[in-house]
């Protein structure tokens, strides 16, 4: 055999990535959440290896970042060959970073389909006969519904870039492979799209005011109700809404310590069922009485403002072919509200694709983990918004609910991380984050 003959011999070899049968075994049965599991492999080497197909136990692990998500949440999903069904077959030692594995993840139970992994070109050198080391992947699947989503080990390739480009395919026999993960997805949180709008601003004791609402539970029965402070009034009255969910109806207004007016479904009120409250006022109209003098102030509304403590923010660095998160911290933002009034605030965000020498990384790249805090003696308490992907269509930040009172100073931060690709060519790539206040 001559020189090239032998090199593509070995090249052969090298390229078939499951080559030396590991002890077979049977299914194991069905595993607990993140666990490792068992199952048969059935691997076929590159052709040019003159190598029959091998029958294995692949030993596998399914890790997800995120195992109680929500619909339309995304979760990335990690797969460990802990222990592929094969062994360096030659004597020669092979060396570093010739695999690049990819394969398949089987979702089963309330959502179906195969998730698509894909693995860095990285390995550690491989003795002479000795097993072939651990290999992960990684690849992101979007929830669509609720309930219990089970993930097992799928099929398998390795590729091997050593002298030759060279596949060798790893498939689950009798699949499906055990389950080695579960995820517990909850429904989305459906907005309160409920509103109501007041036919005046004020009145005098005793005047009754037009009350306009949509968006509520056709044919659910309505309450109106007189707000004061963080309290409900005596001032009460129910409507009908229609089968397009809207209502119109009038509420009397008597407690001269009004501020605001709401409805709601049910038997009290709600953030869940309930729109408002919308401002009102009671004039009023007491006589002064004879040797007296009435008093009055002013207090002069604000702004609802915000400012940031940087325009620049830069994410930790990642390894060509490796990739994975670059992460880092959104420069804090801080929240005024002077405004006064019912109206809560919105604090919103949305991200530009991130371009670089020559390719660019998606903006659904970009998760966030916001956090926010109120300042002491601040009527309003801000809530962060939930994590997850930021993208092109934006996502929230933080927030304070509408309230009989609103206003106060809020401090919002946020943990930034971006899933760049494995193999994203190096330099540096930007995008632009640009935050809404409403």
């Amino acid at each position: 055999m001559d020189t090239t003959s032998r090199r593509r011999r070995w090249a052969a070899l090298l390229g078939a990535g499951a080559l030396a049968v590991a002890a077979s075994g049977g299914l194991a049965g069905p595993a607990a959440a993140a666990s490792n599991v068992d199952f048969a492999t059935h691997c076929i080497p590159p052709a040019v290896a003159g190598i029959p197909p091998i029958d294995g136990t692949t030993t596998a692990l399914i890790t997800v970042d995120n195992a109680a998500p929500k619909v339309g949440d995304t979760v990335t999903v990690t797969y460990t060959v802990v222990k592929p069904a094969a062994s360096n077959p030659t004597a020669i030692s092979l060396p570093a970073d010739i695999m690049t594995p990819s394969g398949k993840v089987t979702l089963g139970g309330a959502q179906t389909g195969d998730v698509t992994v894909v693995g860095p070109k990285k390995n550690d050198p491989v003795a002479g006969n000795a097993p072939f080391p651990s290999f992960s992947m990684t690849g992101t699947f979007t929830v669509t519904t609720a309930g219990a989503i089970t993930l097992s080990p799928g099929d398998y390739n390795i590729h091997t870039s050593y002298i030759l480009e060279l596949d060798t395919p790893c498939t689950v026999t009798n699949g499906p492979a055990p389950v080695s993960e579960t995820v517990t997805a909850s429904p989305a949180t459906q907005p309160n799209t409920r509103a109501i709008t007041l036919g005046s601003a004020s009145g005098n004791p005793g005047d009754s005011v037009t009350v306009n609402g949509s968006n509520f539970t056709p044919g659910a029965t309505v309450t109106l109700a007189g707000r004061s402070g963080a309290g409900q009034t005596a001032d009460t009255a129910t409507v009908t809404a229609d089968g397009n969910g809207a209502f119109s109806g009038s509420l009397v207004v008597n407690d001269k310590t009004t501020t605001g007016v709401v409805a709601y479904e049910g038997a009290s009120w709600s953030d869940e069922t309930g729109a408002g409250p919308a401002a009102y006022t009671v004039i009023d109209n007491t006589p002064i009485p004879d040797n007296a003098q009435k008093i009055s102030t002013t207090v002069k509304a604000g702004t609802l403002s915000m400012t940031q403590a940087g325009d620049t923010v830069s994410l930790g660095a990642v390894d060509y072919g490796k990739g994975g998160a670059s992460g880092g911290d959104l420069n804090t933002v801080s929240v005024k509200d002077f405004r006064g009034g019912v109206a809560g605030w919105s604090l919103t965000g949305k991200v530009t694709d991130f371009t670089g020498p020559g390719a660019k990384i998606d903006a659904g790249a970009l998760s966030w983990t916001p956090a926010c805090t109120t300042k002491a003696g601040s009527p309003s308490t801000c809530q962060a918004g939930s994590s997850g992907t930021v993208g092109a269509a934006g996502a929230t930040l933080a927030s304070a609910p509408n309230g009989t009172v609103t206003g106060g100073e809020f401090t919002v931060d946020a943990k930034l991380s971006l899933n760049v690709p494995a193999f994203t060519p190096p330099g540096t790539y930007s995008g632009v984050l640009t935050l809404t206040l409403s």
